[in-house]
């Protein structure tokens, strides 16, 4: 097992820890982003008017089943988003700060090579990072998205009725194959590139920071502040490209013919701030998420490390802390 390996495990045990918690806000999100497409705004009809109104009507309709649905889908999906973002991240950062260095890809192991920061690189490493998971785990997110979106009482957006998880990639690859269980991985490789080239360059810098300003210490509170504020950013950036994976996922057949049709009708229809439709939910869920994923990876990386070294005599060559 490698520390590459060991990063991408602890990534993604972090990532299911912190879905389990916000998943249900991700249900309202969704539902208030589909809510209303295509539609001037004193026509849409508001069934869900926020954030605890959203979870509130839900729950009376569908019960926790309503607020967990696609759960399954998400768990795979976030094993295998945030397992190649945080695995993959520092081998990308530290072959790029060599190629810069260096001008050649063989001194990664380097220390030099390793502490070395630079913000257009640890950019461009977190969005490469983060397009290879959204990738590789864009079926699941279909799912997931679809799933989801339905609601056998107060329905928006068009409704896919899949028993469970399974039934519903089943079903997308009878009727549309392969190429209709990647409908929309564009978009979702551009909300992801763009959530993932500021999530863990602004988590490090803010912790950082912290440490220089404040002298805090490595531990619990610093890891806490450094995710808020990088869950912060990440809403803010992500969110629109957000929107527009969600509705370009949930439709059947074709009703939007690309990324830029989506959102070109969304704002030309609804307003230039529809694509932030379901802000709160998505910073209600975001801001938790990215603090349990950061933080859990953070001790999920130490128990990896102690594993990887005490049990297979691995040694220490890639730290969380210091990417």
């Amino acid at each position: 097992m490698s520390t590459t390996i060991g990063s991408f495990i602890a990534g993604g045990i972090a990532a299911c820890g912190a879905v389990t918690v916000t998943h249900s806000f991700e249900t309202v999100k969704i539902r208030l982003q589909l809510q209303g497409e295509l539609q001037a705004k004193k026509d849409a009809p508001k069934m869900y008017r926020g954030v605890l109104h959203g979870v509130n009507v839900i729950y009376k309709n569908e019960g926790m089943r309503g607020l967990l649905r696609g759960l399954s889908c998400a768990y795979i999906y976030q094993m295998t988003l945030n397992g190649c973002r945080l695995g993959f991240y520092d081998p990308i950062r530290t072959s790029l700060n060599s190629l810069v260095l260096e001008h050649d890809i063989s001194h990664t192991s380097d220390a030099r090579i390793k502490q070395y920061q630079s913000l257009p690189v640890n950019i461009a490493s977190g969005a490469s990072s983060g397009i290879l998971g959204a990738a590789a785990g864009s079926p699941f997110f279909l799912v997931k998205t679809r799933l989801q979106s339905y609601s056998p009482f107060l329905p928006v957006g068009t409704q896919h009725n899949y028993k469970n998880a399974w039934d519903g990639l089943s079903q997308i690859y009878k009727s549309e194959g392969v190429r209709g269980l990647y409908r929309g991985v564009w978009p979702a490789m551009i909300r992801t590139g763009f959530g993932s080239s500021v999530q863990l360059p602004t988590y490090f810098l803010a912790k950082r920071r912290l440490q220089h300003w404040f002298d805090m210490k490595d531990g619990a509170p610093l890891h806490l502040l450094s995710s808020t504020a990088s869950g912060f950013v990440v809403c803010v950036v992500m969110h629109p490209p957000d929107t527009v994976m969600s509705r370009m996922y949930n439709q059947t057949g074709n009703l939007y013919t690309s990324a830029f049709d989506c959102l070109y009708r969304t704002v030309k229809t609804e307003g230039i701030l529809a694509v932030y439709k379901g802000f709160f939910a998505h910073l209600a869920r975001i801001l938790p998420h990215t603090i349990l994923t950061l933080s859990l990876a953070e001790q999920t990386n130490k128990l990896m490390r102690r594993f990887e070294e005490g049990t297979l005599g691995i040694p220490d060559k890639t730290r969380l802390k210091t990417a």
